[in-house]
């Protein structure tokens, strides 16, 4: 048998932070070696970041990656790693990952298959490099082969498939022919969206299994630059079984998982299944490399292999998997991760939410409460304020304090929660936004802005020489409602230093049903991509349950009773955001049709006939209304969209222009496609 323990190490990285970046690698390679592994894989571009955008057409990115890189590589003695940059190789830039093998520039994998659709701009900064070849890189006075490599370490053969090339497997490392390989390492810079890690999971047991060999994952962790939320995932599979796997989400800044693998039975596969070897025009350039890869004891090896096993195919020793994480869990950890990242990255003291007692605040207040309860959790007291150390006056704990009442402490210094009603605010919102804040323990204000929205109008009045009305002057009269609020939240949050967080939705975002400079203000609008159905169903579920280890918060029975309302018409009116769009079920459908499907109007309405919603059959004349409001709405309002503060990416269903979806600012708003409708409806 022939045993190596290998690793892969999630890094919280931040773009163009030399010294940090460096001193994550370096502390993930010292954590291996303390755990006596011998062959290491880090992230994607994880010297510079992955997020430097434009800034990586400057040489300045590629020169001060090398110099980090060569600081790095006396760390490496005794170790294998492998280690990703940005490189110039004959003027041009590529996304590569070097090989350090034992204090020595060994190789450069360079990357195949560029990722440049939905978040990903790669081919706008970097150069694919032609599967099957190689060159060399002077370096130092030295020659280092760079391309599509297969490393030959004393027989023990590595190749590179990086992110995308895995993705698109018609380029990437598994596409046939060429020398056996003992083991693939995947460096990733891979953003998280619900549902998506059974994918990536799928795609390395696969490749593993189609191999017959070992497949090591590693992914970049946190919010690194701003949108993208990277899960921290690192997989290493074994034929076609999980050696070991981490818990996502981590609010560490290095996290690193080892496993050991039998690279002998791996090879006794591969002979006994005897597969045609798939035609491949050119063939990847082998690199000698004298490293001897050390036996773990028999002890480790014995000791690691009587570990539970994570499923029931596995045929190797393995650790025990962590739980799968449900949708609910998965956006709570993802977005309260971002959450963290953003105030520490942005030195903000804090943040500052208006909450209105309805769902979208009341869901970005919980996000920032679950952020505080799970940063405690992981890091402690220590680690919680070394983390914040930019905020001077955090609580210090105090004697046998309990977890529950430290917490409490952080949120009140770290969210305040501000409601700022009229004469169209309910008692019922009020009460709700009151309850939830003294659950949570924010600092929460109730003010009113209700002579400030009379002071606006008696202007406005004097102005025109005529009163406004609710008949004549409906929208104008809301949205001044909204704007008021604005102000005086903006002052509360510059006053200590907070980051205003927006609580704009993406049902809403899409028909522009949000105030630009009211509603829609703030520095980051984390729950922008989700739309209104499921943050209801969240919500629900976190007055039920919540996460396991926070528990429920029944306080939000109060905000999850009400049928969603904005508050701005006269409370007689009784107004509710579904009568004046359409049933969010309805209107999430038609944005998933138009918007991401791209269908045009008239297939959207077919689309929406035949679709399960909740509720009666819509009817064809009402289904075609609700499609030709969607449509002309989306077209109206695309330039708030392009002014929404920035938002995480949580799923593949975004709008945000500007990583996502592009839409003309300015167009027909559908005209002709919209008559088609009309013209099949009326033919009914």
């Amino acid at each position: 048998m022939q045993f190596i323990k290998v690793a892969g190490a999630a890094l919280n990285q931040v773009p163009l932070d030399w010294p940090g970046n460096r001193g994550r690698i370096v502390e993930a390679i010292r954590m291996a070696r303390r755990e006596q592994v011998q062959l290491l894989c880090l992230p994607e571009l994880c010297i510079s970041g992955y997020g430097c955008e434009d800034a990586f057409h400057g040489e300045s990115v590629a020169e001060q990656s090398m110099e980090s890189l060569r600081l790095i590589l006396p760390e490496t003695k005794g170790l294998a790693v492998a280690v990703g940059l940005p490189l110039i190789h004959d003027h041009l830039l590529y996304n590569s990952a070097a090989m350090l093998v034992d204090g020595k520039l060994t190789g450069l994998a360079a990357k195949k298959v560029l990722a440049g659709s939905g978040v990903y701009y790669e081919p706008r900064w970097f150069n694919p490099w032609p599967a099957g070849e190689a060159a060399v890189q002077c370096l130092d006075g030295e020659e280092v082969p760079i391309g599509d490599l297969v490393l030959d370490l004393n027989g023990v053969r590595i190749r590179f498939e990086i992110c995308e090339d895995a993705w698109g497997r018609g380029q990437g490392g598994l596409a046939g022919g060429g020398p056996q390989v003992d083991i693939y390492l995947n460096p990733s810079a891979s953003h998280f969206a619900l549902g998506k890690y059974s994918t990536v999971k799928g795609i390395v047991l696969e490749s593993s299994r189609l191999s017959h060999a070992v497949y090591l994952y590693s992914n970049h962790l946190g919010n690194e630059s701003g949108r993208l939320i990277f899960d921290g995932t690192i997989l290493i599979a074994s034929n076609g079984g999980l050696v070991a796997e981490n818990r996502r989400f981590s609010f560490g800044e290095v996290n690193l998982v080892s496993g050991i693998v039998d690279l002998r039975a791996n090879r006794l596969e591969r002979r006994r299944l005897n597969y045609p070897a798939a035609k491949q025009a050119s063939v990847p350039a082998g690199v000698d490399v004298a490293f001897r890869f050390k036996q773990p004891s028999s002890e480790t090896v014995r000791a690691f292999r009587a570990m539970p096993r994570p499923s029931p195919s596995a045929e190797q020793g393995e650790a025990p998997p962590p739980a799968e994480l449900s949708r609910n869990e998965e956006f709570a950890c993802a977005v309260s991760l971002g959450l963290w990242d953003y105030l520490r990255k942005s030195r903000s003291r804090g943040f500052a939410v208006s909450l209105s007692g309805g769902v979208d605040s009341a869901t970005v207040a919980v996000l920032v409460w679950t952020m505080v309860q799970l940063a405690l959790a992981e890091l402690g007291w220590a680690g919680f304020r070394s983390a914040l150390a930019h905020i001077p006056d955090l609580p210090e704990p105090r004697g046998a304090q309990g977890r529950t009442k430290a917490a409490r402490e952080l949120v009140s210094r770290l969210l305040l929660t501000v409601y700022q009603g009229t004469e169209n605010s309910s008692q019922t919102t009020r009460l709700a936004a009151r309850g939830l804040a003294e659950q949570l323990g924010t600092r929460h204000s109730e003010l009113d802005v209700g002579p400030l929205v009379k002071a606006y109008e008696a202007l406005a009045a004097q102005a025109l020489g005529r009163e406004l009305s609710w008949e004549d002057d409906d929208i104008a009269r809301q949205n001044i409602q909204a704007r008021v609020r604005s102000p005086g939240i903006w002052l509360l949050a510059n006053l200590e230093g907070l980051l205003l967080l927006s609580t704009s939705n993406r049902s809403e975002v899409g028909v522009g049903y949000a105030t630009m400079d009211g509603d829609t203000s703030g520095g980051l609008a984390p729950i922008a991509g989700a739309n209104k159905t499921f943050l209801r169903g969240w919500l629900k579920w976190v007055e039920a349950q919540g996460l396991p280890g926070l528990g429920a918060l029944p306080a939000l029975a109060a905000v999850n009773v009400q049928a969603p309302t904005a508050e701005l018409r006269p409370q007689a009116q009784s107004q509710t955001d579904e009568e004046d769009l359409m049933p969010y079920p309805v209107l999430d459908a038609i944005e998933q049709a138009a918007i991401r499907d791209r269908m045009t109007p008239l297939q959207v309405w077919r689309t929406l006939l035949a679709a399960p919603l909740p509720g009666e059959r819509l009817q064809e004349r009402r289904a075609a209304a609700h499609v030709e409001r969607f449509f002309r709405l989306w077209s109206r309002t695309q330039w708030k969209r392009e002014r929404l503060a920035p938002s995480f990416h949580l799923d593949d269903e975004n709008l945000d222009p500007r990583t996502w979806c592009r839409f003309p600012i300015l167009s027909s708003g559908y005209e002709s496609e919209l008559e088609d409708l009309r013209r099949e409806v009326d033919a009914l």
